[in-house]
């Protein structure tokens, strides 16, 4: 029952705190999640361990819902959720499927710019 009472009150939390944030910065910080679900040709290393895609998405969807409210933007979003482990302090890095890796911030970053860069465009 406690599990329950704490499971219901965090998705309200995340539902509430989300409405602090504008309709176009969710969609940014969205665009971002699904990037990163969606790369299953990649590991997500998080304190030297590997990840798949799915794991390391809903990751980063947990901490965006601990963050709450602090997160305004998606650049937020990058800086205190996608860049580095709040354990240990460690950056996040992505390994592709061709032995390259990049740090995730960075990665994230220029998939934020070609986001933004698309919606100019269409705009």
């Amino acid at each position: 029952m406690i599990r329950l009472f704490a499971v219901a009150f965090l998705t309200f939390a995340a539902v509430v705190n989300a409405g602090d944030r504008s309709p176009a910065e969710t969609a940014r910080i969205e665009y971002l999640l699904a990037i990163v679900a969606s790369m299953h040709d990649a590991q997500f290393i998080r304190n030297g361990t590997s990840y798949d895609s799915v794991a390391a998405a809903k990751h980063l969807r947990l901490k965006l819902r601990a963050a709450g409210s602090r997160i305004k933007t998606a650049e937020d979003f990058i800086r205190y959720c996608a860049s580095a482990s709040s354990v240990s302090g460690r950056p996040y890095e992505i390994r592709f499927a061709d032995g390259r890796v990049v740090r995730s911030a960075d990665f994230l970053r220029g998939k934020l710019s070609e986001f933004d860069g698309e919606n100019e465009r269409s705009g």
